[in-house]
């Protein structure tokens, strides 16, 4: 059985199947990392998910900042952002099944000292940590539907929770909902720095990549992750980033899990 791990998809259907024809993806053996934003902005959120579902157990995928933002709008919690492709995906008949779905999927996938997640993590975070955070959000992704939804959408901005009135429990739990769906650099101390997408290399003055401050918890762990299509493809002895900015025209990339090999396809509409 081989392991791949592929970048954000973003409703980029036809890229994904050139690219499973690359890699000659068997979906009786082999399975599929999925590093979350399976949807939005590119041009065929549906049949992604779709797709994914189908798959059953030969996929293993996190929840991104705009599979968030495609439950909460299905809630009628946010507004139609723009560039916001989910429209089919809103009218269509199995909506809900395809909602349920993906409501049901984790924040973070750890298995044989691999971490799979969105963004990143606080450096500061064992993997005890992230295993009891992630495990809580989910959990009241379950049990409190679209009122942790709410929460998550409208009482947390860029890290920091704005309603006083939560408790520290709840708080813990926003912050790290917005740590694993968007954290791009960082203070060392892991406090975000907020409102920049651009190269490490542009990073605002004390801010770093979250995985590059001195001391990361998880460095003796392989973190496979997307979101940052700025950072674009970077491959170390432990870490797979792998957002190479298909929806923008450019390259989806997949790494196989065994022996760090490459494989990229172009776009394709």
């Amino acid at each position: 059985m081989t392991t791949y791990a592929v970048g954000d998809l973003q409703g980029c259907y036809r890229t994904l199947q050139k690219l499973l024809k690359r890699i000659e993806f068997d979906p009786a053996n082999d399975t599929l990392w999925l590093v979350g934003d399976l949807v939005n902005r590119g041009p065929r959120s549906l049949d992604v998910l779709r797709w994914a579902r189908d798959l059953g157990d030969r996929i293993v995928a996190v929840l991104g900042n705009h599979d968030l933002h495609l439950l909460a709008r299905a809630e009628g919690l946010v507004e139609k952002r723009k560039g916001d492709t989910l429209d089919d995906v809103l009218k269509a008949k199995d909506r809900d099944d395809l909602l349920a779905w993906l409501r049901g999927l984790p924040f973070v996938h750890r298995e044989n000292g691999f971490l799979l997640v969105h963004a990143g993590l606080h450096p500061a975070w064992s993997v005890e940590t992230i295993d009891r955070l992630a495990r809580d959000a989910e959990a009241r992704m379950r049990s409190e539907g679209s009122a942790f939804l709410a929460k998550i959408a409208g009482r947390l901005k860029d890290g920091e929770a704005t309603e006083p009135s939560l408790s520290r429990d709840l708080v813990e739990t926003l912050r790290a909902v917005a740590t694993f769906t968007r954290i791009r650099t960082c203070h060392d101390d892991g406090t975000p720095c907020t409102g920049f997408s651009g190269p490490p290399r542009e990073a605002p003055p004390g801010c770093r990549p979250w995985f590059q401050v001195p001391g990361r918890r998880t460095a003796s762990e392989t973190v496979v992750f997307g979101h940052w299509s700025a950072l674009g493809l970077h491959v170390e002895a432990r870490l797979l980033a792998l957002d190479t900015g298909c929806v923008w025209g450019n390259d989806l990339s997949a790494v196989r899990l065994s022996d760090r090999m490459v494989f990229q396809q172009s776009f394709v509409d």
